[in-house]
């Protein structure tokens, strides 16, 4: 049989290896082979290329090129079907992405985003994993990755339905009910404003007090004789305190305001009057201590008008009732014009319904545990009652008086100890009863949520001022390297910021080892935020940093005592005790315990310790001073040595101590002499009056007129530059 073959050839070369193919090919069949080359002469110079074989029965065997009709038919039968081109990965981008959830969108590690940002203005040594891109930066990343974005479908969170507890409406005047008028004692430090309530109430409470010094909210019930009910608000009047005088000032309904006769107005009176006038509370002036002889309350009255508190006598409305809380002199009067201006004020409250009231003071009891002061203001309190205050809730297990005696209902304007919380309660909160305890934890998780949403946010808000500095300083950074490469910008920034990491690691040193930290512990909320207010005064990080590390209601615990060891730092108790082995574990540790009951002790305290971490500095004291009256060039061996002809004016010249070299008010040398004599022998001192001569350590050239100054230098304890203010 007989085969016609097409062959395309690459080269003319690969004829001879082609033929011995087929022949093989044919020779495997059991067919004889015999080839006759043939050109076609159309195509003499035609680039041939090899091509599959086509096998076809044939009377005749020969061998030659293919036409051009040929070859592209040839072609689209060897021509392979076209891939389709494949599409460009799909990102899904959401605004506000960080460094990481973009990585992760697209697949990539986080280098690869750090890559693409290589040419752009973002600073690259300031990103973070958890740094967020803005929305064209996103877009630019995707585009320079070879893909493509979609906005990614956002899961709209579920807004959670708002289970806050809120007040009720205001109730119907018919079913109001009088009620006692609730009094706040305000006025100045030590101008008897414990005293004249312990007068009325026939106790001691002053005896009681650090100091003679009120440091928390103590609320009272007073009976009159005449049967009448008032509740007093007895606040602190140290500066410290103003926290607590503002919020009694919220909670009641007359202010009597305290001033001694023989101080007259001082800085917490006015700012007493403030309180009163922000929450638009009436006054009445108690002059206190009239009966001393250097007392003078038509002073005080005087006084008052600057700060527009006018009393009846110069044509006011406001009661002015001279007493001396100490004898009882005048008090009756005193609590007569409070019940007048109480009945003239129609004070009447609804018992009726779920409890509103507001908590003045909060504390951690050893047998009760959190506990709070409290004032009810609407609604009767009974135990059992669940109530809500801030992020805690609590079911009354217990209620108290002032005095410590238990009571079953508490109503209007009847301050209360409450027992049951689950936790301590900030001063200051709205008490709301619910109805049972799940609906109190279902406000409670409200509240919580609600805080963290406003916390996200604001951390949001400074993120994005952060970014703006960062951007912005970058931007400065960069002005000028438009027409650079990246790696000559990479060395231009280097180059430029070479000298910060020097500094840097010498910076972070000094700063570790100048710190304080410290634990507070206190015996109410109020005396707790009143210490943390004083620290937030606090203005010479320069110096010391101060760091609260921890701040808490209650006795020193172990805890407090591991905190410190794991900080280094200081625990200061105010009104709290230490028991023996919290002591004992604390001297174990090193662990200082800085107890006080007076809050002006604990800051004093806190001063010297801040002071106690600032280095000595150095102190000159001049010993004694010389003028150079000559010069004159001494050898000593192979070299001349400048020696001065001097002369001791003030206090004596001490070989040993160190010497200063003063020209034109100008120091030029400081350090020891290497030789002092009195005509040729060596001496130890000279005095006033006479002359010496005196060489240096080292070789300077004198002038007459030079002083020479003999001085030593001592250490001397810095003190902290903070002043708390009182």
């Amino acid at each position: 049989m007989n085969w016609r073959v097409m062959l395309t050839l690459e080269n003319l070369g690969q004829l001879h290896r082609a033929c011995r193919q087929l022949h093989s090919l044919a020779y495997g069949k059991g067919h004889r082979t015999q080839w006759k080359p043939v050109l076609s002469s159309a195509y003499p110079m035609c680039p041939v290329q090899l091509h599959p074989l086509l096998w076809q029965p044939d009377t005749s065997s020969q061998f030659r090129l293919l036409t051009t009709k040929e070859r592209k038919k040839s072609a689209k039968e060897k021509q392979r079907p076209v891939q389709p081109k494949p599409e460009k990965q799909e990102v899904e981008i959401m605004s506000r992405m960080t460094v990481e959830d973009l990585a992760k969108a697209m697949h990539k590690d986080i280098d690869h985003i750090y890559e693409a940002l290589l040419n752009t203005s973002v600073d690259i040594d300031a990103l973070e994993p958890d740094s967020v891109l803005d929305e064209v930066l996103i877009k630019d990343i995707v585009q320079k990755s070879g893909m493509k974005h979609k906005w990614a479908k956002l899961k709209e969170d579920k807004i959670k339905e708002n289970k806050d507890a809120v007040k009720r409406p205001p109730a119907d005047p018919a079913s109001l009910t009088p009620r006692p008028p609730v009094v706040t004692i305000l006025g100045h430090v030590d101008h008897g404003k414990t005293t004249l309530l312990d007068t009325l109430r026939k106790t001691q409470v002053a005896a009681m007090e650090a100091g003679g010094i009120t440091q928390h909210i103590g609320a009272f019930l007073v009976r009159l004789p005449s049967g009448e009910k008032i509740t007093f608000l007895d606040t602190p009047g140290h500066a410290a305190f103003s926290a607590m005088r503002a919020r009694g000032t919220h909670v009641t309904d007359i202010v009597i305001l305290v001033v001694a006769a023989e101080d007259g107005v001082m800085k917490q009176t006015v700012e007493s009057i403030q309180h009163a006038k922000n929450a638009k509370v009436p006054i009445i002036v108690a002059i206190n201590k009239c009966d001393k002889p250097e007392a003078n309350p038509d002073r005080v009255k005087k006084e008052l008008l600057a700060h527009n508190v006018v009393c009846e006598e110069y044509g006011g409305d406001v009661q002015a009732v001279h007493v001396s809380a100490l004898k009882g002199d005048n008090l009756m009067a005193l609590a007569e014009a409070t019940v007048a201006l109480a009945e003239v004020l129609e004070l009447k409250a609804d018992s009726t319904g779920p409890v509103e009231g507001t908590i003045i003071e909060s504390r951690t009891d050893k047998g009760k545990g959190p506990v709070t002061t409290a004032i009810i203001q609407r609604g009767t309190l009974r135990k059992g009652c669940i109530l809500v205050a801030g992020k805690s809730w609590a079911k009354v297990r217990m209620m108290f008086d002032e005095n410590g005696k238990a009571m079953e209902v508490s109503p209007p304007s009847m301050p209360v100890e409450i027992v049951g919380w689950k936790e301590v309660p900030s001063a200051g909160e709205e008490i709301l009863e619910v109805e049972s305890e799940q609906r109190a934890r279902e406000v409670v998780e409200w509240r919580s949520y609600a805080e963290q949403q406003e916390k996200a946010k604001k951390d949001l808000e400074v993120i994005e001022v952060k970014q703006k500095e960062h951007r912005d300083a970058y931007k400065k950074d960069r002005e000028g390297m438009e027409n650079m490469s990246w790696k000559q910008r990479r060395a231009a920034v280097y180059k430029s910021k070479k000298h910060l990491l020097a500094i840097r690691p010498k910076e972070k040193g000094e700063s570790d080892k100048n710190v304080l930290h410290i634990i507070i512990k206190g015996d109410v909320d109020g005396s707790v935020e009143a210490i943390l207010n004083i620290l937030d005064t606090y203005d010479a990080d320069e110096e010391c940093e101060l760091d609260v590390v921890h701040c808490g209601i209650g006795d020193i615990s172990e805890n407090d005592i591991n905190l410190a060891e794991t900080f280094k730092g200081v625990v200061y108790g105010f009104n709290v005790d230490a028991n023996k082995p919290i002591q004992q574990l604390a001297a174990k540790k090193g662990i200082k315990l800085k107890m006080h009951k007076i809050i002006y002790r604990l800051v004093e305290d806190l001063q010297a310790e801040l002071s106690s971490t600032l280095p000595c500095s150095l102190e000159e004291h001049v010993l004694g001073k010389a003028v150079v009256l000559a010069i004159f060039d001494v050898t000593v061996g192979k070299s001349t040595v400048p020696v001065a002809g001097c002369r001791v004016q003030k206090g004596q010249l001490d070989r040993k101590m160190k010497f200063k070299l003063i020209r034109n008010q100008e120091v030029i040398w400081t350090g020891y002499l290497s030789s002092l004599k009195h005509h040729k022998d060596d001496v130890p001192v000279v005095k006033t009056g006479m002359d010496c001569g005196l060489s240096l350590d080292k070789n300077i050239a004198f002038q007459v007129g030079d002083e020479i100054v003999c001085f030593n230098e001592k250490e001397v304890e810095q003190t902290i530059s903070w002043d708390p203010g009182f």
